[in-house]
């Protein structure tokens, strides 16, 4: 199968090239903006912000994965940042969408990220696939990211949009954030601590990515969260016994707001009891269903 990657240098992205390299079932093409982008496979240069791709490229693909987006938890969000954010989202996946949907042959398969943030803050709702958009802006954003994606659809193209759960893994991303005050034992609940946080582990993205590329029933929006329901008290306290360190100093509500503002709110105070539904449904065994077991085993390594 040629496998056409995009976003191949972030975190899911450089994983899922490593884990398709050692297995020759797969060819890989990089999707790349920089011709001097080193990495797994071949690439093909693009141009997202500009709407250049040449179809020619992309001749012979048998499946696209596209992952890229620029980081939404590095910085507050300005005007310039939030309209990065979506211009990242939406203007890559319509180029693309556009671009695969104009192909003579066409790939048979389009699995593109979006996030639960589509589900806004709902508290202590169970939400699964079917569920209806939430307010704020991620809401908008992947609403949008997921729009982007139907030109796709409309050509006979299977797509499926993976809405991603805060993604552990120690060396990028929340968690990798949250080490260094929790092993100094200044670890504490954000806000009340109600908020659910929806999460996964890495490889377990990794194994649900390939369970989706090659499950020819799975389409539309896919829940990426694992089983475990867990607040953000509860993630606070999983994670302080699993380093051995005290987890009582909360972080207040009113700092998060003061320091972060509306991504502070969006990310860390908002509640998403994120269920994932369709994999379960499908068949999908999780490697890592529990909290404490996935903590574990990430900061073994």
């Amino acid at each position: 199968m040629k496998l056409l990657i995009s976003g191949s240098s972030g975190l899911v992205g450089s994983q899922l090239c490593q884990s398709l390299d050692s297995d020759s079932a797969f060819e890989i093409v990089r999707l790349v903006r920089s011709p001097s982008s080193k990495g797994i496979g071949t690439s093909v240069i693009w141009q997202p912000s500009q709407d250049r791709l040449s179809p020619d490229l992309l001749s012979g693909i048998d499946a696209v994965i596209h992952l890229g987006g620029a980081n939404i938890a590095n910085q507050r969000w300005s005007p310039d940042v939030k309209q990065s954010i979506y211009n990242s989202r939406v203007q890559s996946t319509s180029l693309l969408s556009n671009t695969l949907a104009s192909l003579e042959t066409p790939p048979s398969t389009f699995l593109c990220a979006s996030a639960i943030g589509f589900y806004g803050d709902r508290g202590a709702d169970r939400l699964d696939e079917s569920s209806s958009k939430g307010q704020g802006f991620l809401a908008d954003v992947c609403e949008a990211w997921e729009h982007a994606s139907q030109p796709a659809v409309k050509a006979g193209i299977r797509v499926v949009n993976m809405r991603f759960g805060m993604i552990l893994d120690q060396s990028a991303g929340a968690l990798s954030k949250m080490l260094t005050p929790f092993k100094l034992g200044v670890g504490g609940k954000i806000g009340s601590g109600s908020q659910y946080w929806s999460w996964i582990a890495l490889p377990d993205v990794i194994k649900a990515i390939l369970f989706c590329l090659q499950n020819e029933t799975i389409q539309g929006p896919v829940n990426f969260v694992a089983p475990d329901e867990v607040t953000n008290l509860e993630f606070t306290k999983t994670l302080g016994k699993v380093l051995s360190r005290p987890t009582c100093l909360p972080v207040p509500t009113f700092g998060i707001k003061t320091l972060f503002g509306e991504m502070g709110r969006e990310l860390m105070l908002s509640s998403a009891r994120v269920t994932p539904e369709k994999l379960q449904s499908a068949g999908f065994e999780f490697q890592y269903p529990k909290l404490e077991d996935a903590l574990r085993a990430i900061l073994a390594n």
